[in-house]
């Protein structure tokens, strides 16, 4: 993590703070792609938040619990602890076409998709589903009329998944249901898997039934109780597993997985590295998980 003093703060929209993030000694912050991630420390909370921009650094963040609400208390010279940016959600530059849906305050990681598109003259489309429309005047400014803007019952109206050149690729931002929408829509319409791509960014899931973590190094079993995360688990029983947003979407606190039947909850395991990994900051077993521990 490193100490960054915010610079600047402005409110794109109702209940959004923008906060601009700088080195104090005055370099740049650590490079990274479009659509990448930081995590913040909020007071006695980390949240991931998705970068607008990224030199300097610049997090939207919505008002909706503990730590986005210490966020916003911030004022020009305060400091906050950031990690290294993560990208999880990068364009693809073979792309022939970056076809982007953004919902809510999903439009921070597109918003910078979309910067990188008309920079380097690439071809770009964008639906923008909102009410308070956070950077949707620099967005239509940006894109002129390769940009729609709908509300949420609009979406399928203005969203055409069928007359797009081959090679698109889709990228979806936003609050779960919209993302299942898009995602179920492209998969309707025939669209590869490869070329849909999606980002989320959701409080952790309540705790569920109780489980048994089996440490194949050491032999012991480890009781994972009803309300306790197998991340706090393993913490409270002296082991250290690195850790950062504790929301399953950074990838820091990833395990082998060596058996058992666990219950995949996090945003950040493809489907075909499930078999062998697991994120404890968020995901449980149905009864028993064997870990490389």
């Amino acid at each position: 993590m490193t100490e960054l003093v915010v610079s600047r703060t402005a409110d794109p929209a109702p209940g959004i703070r923008e906060l601009t993030l700088a080195d104090p000694r005055g370099g740049p912050p650590p490079a990274a792609p479009p659509g990448a991630h930081v995590v913040l420390t909020c007071g006695d909370r980390r949240n991931a938040y998705s970068l607008v921009d990224t030199d300097p650094y610049v997090v939207a963040v919505r008002r909706q619990g503990a730590g986005s609400s210490w966020l916003h208390r911030l004022a020009p010279g305060d400091r906050v602890e950031v990690s290294g940016p993560r990208s999880t959600f990068a364009p693809v530059r073979t792309a022939r076409r970056h076809l982007l849906v953004a919902g809510g305050i999903g439009v921070t990681p597109l918003l910078s998709h979309a910067r990188e598109a008309v920079r380097w003259g690439q071809d770009v489309r964008m639906v923008y589903v909102h009410r308070r429309g956070a950077y949707a005047a620099e967005l239509r400014a940006l894109l002129g009329d390769r940009l729609r803007e709908a509300g949420r019952a609009d979406l399928e109206r203005a969203l055409d998944l069928t007359d797009q050149p081959l090679g698109t690729h889709l990228y979806v931002c936003g609050p779960p249901g919209l993302q299942d929408r898009v995602v179920d829509a492209a998969a309707r319409a025939g669209w590869p898997g490869a070329r849909i791509h999606r980002e989320r960014f959701t409080a952790a899931p309540e705790p569920g039934v109780a489980f048994t973590a089996r440490l194949r190094r050491t032999g012991r079993d480890l009781a994972v109780p009803e309300g306790t995360t197998l991340l706090g688990a393993l913490e409270a029983a002296g082991l250290a597993v690195p850790s950062q947003c504790r929301q399953g979407v950074c990838g820091e606190c990833r395990l082998p997985l060596l058996g058992g039947r666990p219950l995949h909850r996090d945003h950040y395991l493809a489907p075909e590295e499930r078999a062998a990994a697991i994120m404890p900051c968020v995901s449980r077993a149905e009864t028993l998980v064997e870990l490389d521990l």
